[in-house]
């Protein structure tokens, strides 16, 4: 648990709000406040400290708090750069046909192998 400003994303799905202003009632950075409709609104998303009390305490899960980082694909955070700039495709996960476990004893119709 972070206790740095601006380095989440507090996102609301308005669809599932139903307006009991607990994320608003105790947010401690007053990130929130209850629109006329009576639901919660981001107005403050910088001061969000990523305590997390909004997500694990709405009864709607209609809060979500998330890290602000430039997306990465998954397959990225397992290269190497020094690899990737010898050979691009190292580091990748393997595909199926590649995958490493036990190898499929069953043929095409489901009778065991010799």
């Amino acid at each position: 648990m972070s206790k740095k400003k601006g380095l989440a994303k507090v996102t609301i799905y308005p669809d599932w709000c139903k307006g009991c202003g607990i994320c608003a009632a105790f947010c401690p950075a007053g990130v929130f406040e209850l629109r006329a409709d009576g639901k919660s609104h981001v107005v403050r998303e910088e001061e969000c400290v990523n305590c997390g009390f909004c997500e694990l305490h709405c009864p709607d899960f209609a809060v979500s708090v998330t890290p602000k980082e430039i997306s990465r694909r998954k397959t990225d955070a397992c290269v190497d750069p020094r690899v990737e700039a010898a050979d691009p495709s190292a580091g990748t996960d393997p595909g199926p046909e590649e995958n490493v476990g036990t190898p499929n004893r069953e043929e095409d119709h489901g009778h065991k192998k010799a």
